[in-house]
């Protein structure tokens, strides 16, 4: 039997697996170039305000006002706020490939993912990620933030799933690790081609 008959949830990522990062530190980058910002009182200012902002302490207009919007502009902040939302990209193919996995395997989609409120509830909407995901254990949605191992317990709880049957698909390795310390099974994920050659190991038929 393959062992992907014994798999029946997978936990996603969101930014890195099935979307481009949010708000990563290339997209910050880029809108200091765009809108003239020093970048490194920007760099530390968001140091400082974005566990809180992923953790939904906080919201947009309030980083904004922290990282940004301390000092006048010469934009406002709706021309800033549909700036960070235009950085987010699908990754088509990966989210067209989980799909066929859900259908044919019968699988529990979970999404698993540190983001903040306002960037969440976008990417969810413009990419139709509830056609994809069942529920969202979002760090913003439950006050935890990955590499917390709690969010992975409440995540196992909500889907009334045992570890065992459970596998961690992200892109950073350290919460894989996590994870996998619960006894989930993971893939890093660091490219289409080796997660699917992964894939192919457990026992799902993938092709892209």
């Amino acid at each position: 039997m393959k062992e992907s008959r014994n798999i029946t949830t997978l936990f996603l990522d969101i930014g890195g697996v099935l979307l481009t990062k949010g708000w990563g530190h290339k997209s910050r980058k880029l809108a200091s170039e765009k809108f003239h910002l020093n970048r490194d009182e920007m760099e530390a200012r968001h140091a400082m305000a974005f566990e809180t902002f992923e953790l939904g302490k906080l919201t947009m207009e309030e980083y904004l006002n922290m990282t940004v919007f301390y000092e006048p502009r010469d934009f406002s902040k709706n021309e800033f706020r549909q700036f960070t939302f235009s950085q987010s990209q699908p990754f088509t193919e990966m989210i067209e490939l989980f799909k066929r996995l859900k259908k044919r395997y019968k699988l529990k989609m979970v999404a698993v993912s540190n983001e903040a409120r306002e960037l969440n509830t976008y990417r969810i909407k413009e990419y139709r990620l509830t056609e994809l995901i069942d529920f969202f254990v979002s760090s913003t949605y439950v006050h935890l933030r990955k590499p917390d191992v709690n969010i992975y317990k409440l995540a196992l709880d909500m889907a009334q799933a045992q570890p065992q049957e459970t596998l961690c698909i992200d892109d950073v390795g350290v919460f894989v690790k996590v994870a996998a310390g619960l006894g989930i099974h993971g893939i890093f994920h660091s490219n289409d081609e080796t997660t699917c050659k992964e894939l192919n190991a457990l026992g799902f038929e993938t092709e892209l």
